[in-house]
């Protein structure tokens, strides 16, 4: 059981330039630690004293994860998750 995790071109250098990575499916905090285990230093980039930066987005299956129940929510078998960084600009 395994979900697909799209990570933005920002984080790529810390994957290898991977731009989807397979986690086991679950809990998106659970899916970061795992992140974290096989690419050191992602988990820095997207988490903030425990909880996701405030300029980080977490989409699974295109929903919100803010909107859901935050890095509690499960992502299932099948399931894409995407990291996608805010813009800002004028």
């Amino acid at each position: 059981m395994s979900v697909k995790v799209r990570i933005p071109s920002q984080l790529r250098q810390l994957t290898g330039g991977e731009s989807v990575i397979e986690c086991k499916a679950g809990p998106v905090s659970d899916i970061i630690k795992e992140l974290e285990g096989h690419h050191g230093g992602i988990a820095e980039r997207l988490l903030e004293n425990g909880e996701l930066r405030r300029f980080i987005n977490i989409y699974i299956d295109g929903e919100d994860i803010r909107f859901e129940d935050g890095l509690a929510t499960q992502a299932a078998d099948g399931s894409e998750v995407s990291v996608v960084p805010a813009v800002a600009g004028g």
